[in-house]
């Protein structure tokens, strides 16, 4: 017959397996501290062990915010064709510190020019034609690029050369 294990081997054994939950979650992608902490509280972790593995990811810097924003920020421009505001939002809404969101889009915008990143954007939208329609499809396109977080006057000016 087997012995029952003690508590303390028990809560050490919950640690681990948080530890090793948090670890599987950052081999898929990058997370914030948040995100890991949300995902570790869906899996019915207890708040110490939470804190146990967050704790130790951190240390160990598979978990690091600055990293995830300019990896959202990389993302969000390259492949999604967003605007900074709109990047930004992203960052944020991944529960990073507005001030690491602020610094990750200033770093990857630095090295871009905004308004070839809203022709990009158009351009997908437009599906090859160079000229907006009509007045409707105008309205439209700027509710979009607005939409995607571009500062209404760059979207202007690019609209306006498509008309």
């Amino acid at each position: 017959m087997a012995r029952p294990k003690s508590r303390a081997l028990a809560g050490s054994a919950l640690r681990a397996t948080a530890y090793v939950d948090g670890l599987t979650l950052l081999a898929r992608r990058e997370l914030s501290e948040r995100q890991v902490r949300q995902r570790l509280a869906r899996k019915g972790h207890d708040e110490d062990a939470i804190e146990q593995a967050v704790s130790r990811l951190r240390e160990e810097r598979a978990i690091d915010d600055a990293r995830v924003a300019e990896a959202i920020a990389r993302t969000e421009t390259s492949v999604k064709r967003r605007g900074k505001l709109r990047v930004r939002l992203q960052i944020e809404r991944a529960g990073i510190a507005p001030s690491l969101a602020k610094r990750a889009t200033d770093e990857v915008f630095g090295g871009l020019d905004d308004g070839a990143l809203i022709e990009a954007s158009l351009a997908k939208r437009l599906r090859g034609r160079e000229r907006i329609a009509d007045d409707r499809e105008f309205q439209r396109l700027y509710r979009y690029l607005i939409g995607q977080g571009f500062e209404s006057d760059l979207v202007m000016r690019a609209l306006e050369r498509r008309r």
